[in-house]
């Protein structure tokens, strides 16, 4: 069964997937749909609006469309990045009679909190994109992160060449576990190189933009302006890393990942300001949690491609992993041929030219 889910993006991403961008709703609300042909209701808490634009553009409707093509009754809510607010809303979804939760923790202390309260009360929970450490999740849902972090790695050698290189990482939150995946696999990747060199690494708390733009000011400060490459972690932490090297004159000189495949970040991709992006179809990750979450209300197993070691607990999570894909500006088309994007969004007037030169239309 390994790479069941994978084995669909790899092939080309043919699939005829139908994720709509909508705007960010801000206020967290409750979204119900009862169809009555799944016992049961699935709550899923989303963790902010703030470490990237996919958890309401691209996750919620995602999500919205699967449980209604289910016809399973649903609530789905966001955080809005506080843990407070994260495990308010799941006292409320327990209170409510959710029979399976679904998490994206904001940090693993926190996550681990709330799904044993869950089971407590006989709830099952997911682990949705993230692992809570030392967590009771029955199962995980996601990407597979390393090979995230490999992809960013290897984009960005491929984008430096073999040459003398000076490379600064810019790491997601500490408090993220799949922040430390991404980390790793890059690593595994750029420290087989000998001719590069790392002048600064630091990560980024809550993956905040702004904070970003500081770090990376003071990272190239130190590094005498020294830098030939950047490993960003995300598009939000790439287009701050860009936004620092724009001011000094050397946006689309020094190469910067991403992740996440945003509008801000594929066109960067082909303003030729960030030699690439890490493409995670948000439909492909939500129908694999609702296929999940179905499972666990209709008292099933889910289909598993393997497990994920819990480093904390040492315990092996039963695990949906997906694959990813890496995105250049040779490949943006496949982003927008799957509906992760739409056309109209990435190829604004500003991009029309660079858009006509990738064969965009």
């Amino acid at each position: 069964m390994k790479r069941k889910y994978g084995a669909v993006v790899a092939a080309g991403l043919g699939l005829a997937l139908s994720l709509s961008a909508c705007g960010s709703d801000d206020s967290g609300g409750d979204d119900n749909n009862s169809g009555g042909k799944v016992d049961g209701k699935i709550g899923v808490i989303l963790p902010d609006t703030e470490s990237s634009v996919r958890w309401e553009s691209a996750d919620r409707p995602a999500l919205e469309k699967a449980f209604k093509d289910a016809g399973v009754e649903y609530s789905i809510q966001n955080a809005e990045g506080d843990a407070d607010k994260m495990a308010q809303i799941a006292d409320s979804m327990l209170a409510d009679g959710v029979t399976v939760l679904a998490i994206v923790n904001l940090d693993s202390a926190s996550g681990a909190a709330i799904q044993e309260k869950a089971k407590s009360q006989g709830v099952a929970t997911i682990d949705y994109d993230r692992l809570t450490l030392e967590g009771s999740a029955e199962y995980y849902v996601s990407f597979d992160n390393t090979v995230v972090g490999e992809l960013q790695g290897q984009g960005l050698a491929d984008c430096l060449g073999e040459k003398d290189a000076n490379i600064v990482y810019l790491n997601g939150s500490p408090t993220d576990n799949n922040a430390t995946l991404f980390s790793a696999g890059a690593h595994s990747v750029l420290d087989k190189v000998s001719t590069y060199t790392e002048v600064g690494e630091q990560a980024v708390p809550e993956w905040d933009n702004e904070e970003a733009a500081v770090i990376f000011q003071q990272l190239y400060t130190q590094a005498d302006g020294k830098v030939d490459g950047v490993l960003a972690a995300n598009d939000g932490l790439g287009g701050a890393a860009i936004s620092i090297l724009e001011a000094n004159g050397r946006a689309g000189e020094v190469p910067v990942t991403g992740q996440d495949a945003t509008v801000e970040g594929l066109q960067n991709v082909l303003a030729g300001t960030q030699c690439m992006t890490v493409y995670k179809s948000a439909t492909l990750e939500a129908n694999a949690l609702a296929e999940t979450a179905i499972a666990l209300a209709s008292g099933k197993d889910a289909e598993t491609t393997g497990t994920t070691k819990d480093s904390e607990s040492g315990r092996e999570v039963p695990s949906i992993l997906l694959d990813p894909v890496s995105i250049t500006k040779d490949n943006v088309a496949t982003v927008i041929d799957d509906g992760g994007q739409k056309l109209e969004d990435v190829c604004t007037a500003d991009f029309a030219d660079a858009c006509k030169a990738a064969g965009l239309s």
